[in-house]
């Protein structure tokens, strides 16, 4: 049975593989963009609920507020917290997830009223977290390991080895490509990268075509 658009696409991949980048592209070309990360951040700062629990989970005190008196959270006290504490972890994800999700359908409604054609859902964690279900595809930026932890390192993400115990804390990049329907590797410049995900966006616009009647 033919459906409407838009055609969802998943797009994840390990730190440092190139992303964010890749979805930036895809925005210019003319995909709508669901940034889940971002998304995640910004409850973080703004929904009560998230931010009471949030405080249970870990301590009053990561949250404070700045001389404009916006509030700040103390992200390295929550990574560090996370990083030694599997339960803490879970409880957070059982916080926030659902509530991405629900930002998520929103943004599904607002393409379909837009009659975007792609809707592209940027997660770091986007098999783990179970945010691949319902969507169309799956896309998996992948990069060599080395050139991956020097991406990181010139983005001020840490220092090299704290990369290296954060990608160690991921998904390895083999199991992503193996649950991936279309994997993308960034191993060239940026104009490089560039063609190749204007490559890949003439592909997921066939199968959203393809897929897709546009009523």
């Amino acid at each position: 049975m033919m459906r409407t658009y838009p055609y969802l696409v998943g797009i994840t991949g390990g730190l440092g593989s190139g992303k964010s980048m890749v979805c930036s592209f895809l925005s210019e070309m003319g995909c709508a963009l669901f940034e889940s990360d971002r998304v995640a951040k910004e409850l973080q700062l703004h929904d009560p609920e998230v931010i009471d629990g949030i405080r249970v989970l870990f301590g009053a005190g990561v949250y404070s507020l700045d001389a404009s008196g916006d509030m700040v959270l103390d992200r390295k006290k929550i990574a560090s917290d996370v990083f030694s504490s599997s339960e803490k972890l879970e409880a957070l994800n059982r916080l926030i997830h659902p509530k991405v999700f629900g930002e998520f359908r929103k943004a599904v409604l607002d393409a379909r009223k837009r009659e975007t054609k792609i809707l592209v859902k940027e997660a770091a964690i986007l098999f783990e977290s179970g945010g691949n279900e319902g969507l169309d595809a799956v896309v998996v930026v992948a990069a060599e390991m080395p050139d991956r932890i020097e991406r990181a390192v010139q983005k001020g993400m840490g220092t090299r080895d704290e990369i290296i115990r954060r990608m160690a804390a991921q998904w390895p990049q083999e199991k992503l490509i193996a649950k991936a329907d279309y994997v993308l590797f960034n191993k060239g410049s940026l104009n490089e990268l560039k063609t190749e995900t204007a490559s890949l966006y003439r592909t997921l616009l066939a199968a959203a075509e393809s897929a897709c009647n546009h009523l």
